[in-house]
């Protein structure tokens, strides 16, 4: 007797009618050719924006660049959609794409092929388009009722006071210079920062309805206490406005100098020309600019005796200009006790000072300040030295000296305390806690170098993070902790909103599954505020080789330098800031390249419809079709897509 078999039929499905149990989860995860897991979309910090002190959404304004991430508002062009991202977290694109550093670039994944995106270039060009087609920042929400005062005008303040104000609350800035910018515009030369272009991006800010009191120091013109009465929080933005002298002897010459003095002599005007031989001491980018503005200022064989440099750096004269015309050039020497690769300036910094007749040294530390008979340093005793941590170790029998006339000490900054002796540490600056609050003062905040000396951008993003600090304690929702990734994150939901595509309301009804509902959204995961992925979590085989393209520089001679204030580094075009934008690899973000679509063996993968398109849900999953090969995992060049069982 014969019996009949029912073949079986190809299927997709896991699972044959009658299954009820499986296997202990750890040897079903994987079999053969398919897993019990599926792809999801895992939203990750690039490390550029993880790099970035301010905290900049990076990864997003390049993908506007594009062309991905299309202005939701018709009409909008691509660089005023870019510069609104950009001014979420930094409302001074033009400058910090000037001078930043770039941490942002050293971090880039993009290494990892062939060369970092330009990062600063693209943000300069942005920020200059942006000045001059006078684009302006976002319109407050309507008033809180609630005043803070900003004591302090430079990045630290003016973001804090940008990023309260437009919460609704109402700001006064108090200054005590005649003009708001502090280091980018007193420690900064023109030539890097252009005065036009800071005063742009200021105005911008003071346009918000940002009430300002300059030539008024707190703690002397205003009480502390008058601030405390009149106001509901306070944000102390002081800045370390105090130079460290030479830790040797003799440093307490006349004619030794700080940088941060120096540089706020020249920015003021009052400083036209120095001394022949100069040593600088440093090896950042403040004794960089130092040695280079002595350069362009070149000095004056005759002289009076009241125009000796260190009297206007002091305060207490200005050199006349017009007996400063027949200027000579300049000896510089730049000393760093770290070794000149090793120096905390940027490459580029050291590279154009070198050019323009700088001599650098590096490994050498300061010994004594050698002293005539009139108590003048006319050298710098130094010795060569190795660093054992940040920590120099003399080498015995090393030592020379630097025939010289003027010192500049660039080693380090304070704050000035007078009359705010109850806010002082005891080291010159202010402490606060990791939300920026003052320890012990409920109402004050602080940020930027009274707080830690550092990058421009750093005070930018001490303003922004201390802002948010400010606006939950006037709110009564003071705030615990910050996350362990702070920058200003993508959010899905915002993406959406602005795009008419908001989930609709829950009913809070039981349901079983998620995937067919308009409630939510399915498949996707933020977890940016943790963590930030790596180049080995790409499919860096995607990317081929695609030189930057990088901004013109004018390099200026030694010999040509001697009065030549232009601007050294010229912009990008449009469509070299596009190109740019395609070299970014969208690190922990879909760019829409369909890898994962064309890859798929099942077809479980498609394209959203068009009119539910947004950055971030550009695919979608057809779970009763995906067996878990991981192939669209392995295929993803950045990194969006995760296999996993919901972890």
């Amino acid at each position: 007797m014969s019996t009949t078999t029912t073949p079986t039929q190809i299927t997709n499905r896991r699972y044959k009618d009658g299954d009820k149990t499986h296997r202990p989860w750890q040897e079903e995860i994987f079999d053969a050719d398919h897993s019990h897991k599926c792809p999801t979309y895992v939203h990750r910090t690039p490390p550029c924006q993880g790099s970035c002190p301010s905290g900049h959404d990076i990864r997003g304004w390049l993908q506007i660049a594009r062309g991905i991430d299309k202005p939701p508002v018709e009409g909008m062009t691509w660089q005023e959609y870019a510069f609104q991202r950009m001014a979420e977290a930094n409302p001074f694109p033009a400058t910090m794409g000037r001078v930043c550093p770039a941490p942002c670039e050293d971090g880039c994944n993009r290494n990892e092929v062939d060369d970092f995106v330009g990062i600063n270039a693209v943000e300069q060009y942005v920020g200059d388009w942006a000045i001059e087609k006078n684009i302006a920042l976002p319109t407050p929400v309507a008033d809180t009722g609630k005043k803070v005062a900003i004591i302090g005008g430079g990045p630290a303040g003016l973001s804090a006071a940008f990023h309260l104000r437009r919460r609704g609350h109402a700001i006064t800035i108090f200054e005590s210079h005649d003009q708001l910018g502090g280091m980018m515009r007193f420690g900064i030369p023109s030539y890097r920062t252009p005065r036009d272009m800071v005063d742009a991006e200021i105005k911008r800010i003071l346009d918000l309805g940002v009430e300002v009191r300059t030539g008024t120091r707190v703690g002397t013109d205003v009480s502390l206490k008058q601030i405390e009465a009149d106001f509901d929080a306070v944000f102390w933005a002081i800045g370390a406005q105090t130079g460290r002298p030479l830790p040797v002897p003799g440093a307490d010459a006349p004619n030794c100098l700080t940088g941060v003095d120096f540089l706020e002599a020249f920015n003021k005007g009052r400083l036209q020309h120095t001394t022949k031989k100069i040593v600088v001491v440093g090896g950042g980018d403040t004794s960089i600019d130092v040695a280079s503005v002595a350069r362009r200022i070149g000095h004056i064989e005759t002289a009076h005796e009241n125009d000796r440099p260190e009297y206007a750096v002091l305060g207490h004269t200005a050199h006349d200009v017009a007996g400063t015309m027949r200027r000579q050039g300049v000896e510089v020497v730049l000393t760093s006790l770290f070794p000149i690769i090793e120096m905390t300036a940027s490459e580029r910094e050291r590279e154009d000072a070198k050019r323009e007749g700088v001599v650098l040294r590096g490994g050498v530390m300061p010994l004594e300040v050698v002293l005539d008979s009139d108590g003048r340093a006319t050298a710098l005793k130094m010795c060569e030295c190795d660093m054992n941590g940040n920590k120099p170790v003399p080498r015995d029998g090393t030592e020379f000296e630097i025939e010289c006339d003027m010192i500049v000490s660039a080693i380090g900054q304070m704050g000035d305390m007078e009359g705010l002796e109850a806010l002082d540490n005891g080291n010159g600056f202010i402490g606060t806690d990791p939300l920026y609050q003052v320890t012990g003062q409920k109402k004050h905040f602080a940020g930027g170098d009274i707080i830690r000396p550092h990058l421009l951008t750093t005070a930018i993003g001490h303003g922004s993070i201390a802002a948010q600090s400010i606006h939950h304690s006037l709110s009564g929702n003071p705030l615990e902790k910050r996350p362990k990734v702070d920058v200003f994150h993508f959010n899905l939901l915002a993406e959406l909103s602005q795009r008419t595509l908001t989930p609709a309301e829950f009913d809070h009804h039981p349901t079983r599954g998620t995937a067919l509902g308009d409630f939510a959204v399915h498949n996707y995961e933020d977890r940016s505020d943790t963590q930030i992925i790596p180049h080995d979590d790409l499919f860096l085989g995607h990317f081929g080789y695609d030189e930057r393209g990088k901004r013109k520089e004018i390099h200026i001679s030694a010999e040509a330098v001697l009065g030549n204030f232009d601007e050294r580094i010229e912009n990008l075009t449009e469509e070299q800031a596009i190109h740019e934008g395609e070299r970014c690899m969208s690190c922990g973000m879909c760019f829409e390249c369909d890898n994962c679509i064309v890859f798929c063996p099942q077809d479980a993968i498609f394209r959203v419809k068009k009119d539910s398109h947004a950055i971030g849900r550009y695919v979608d999953t057809d779970y009763t079709k995906c067996i878990g090969c991981h192939i669209c995992e392995d295929v993803c060049p950045s990194g969006y897509i995760q296999m996993g069982l919901g972890e």
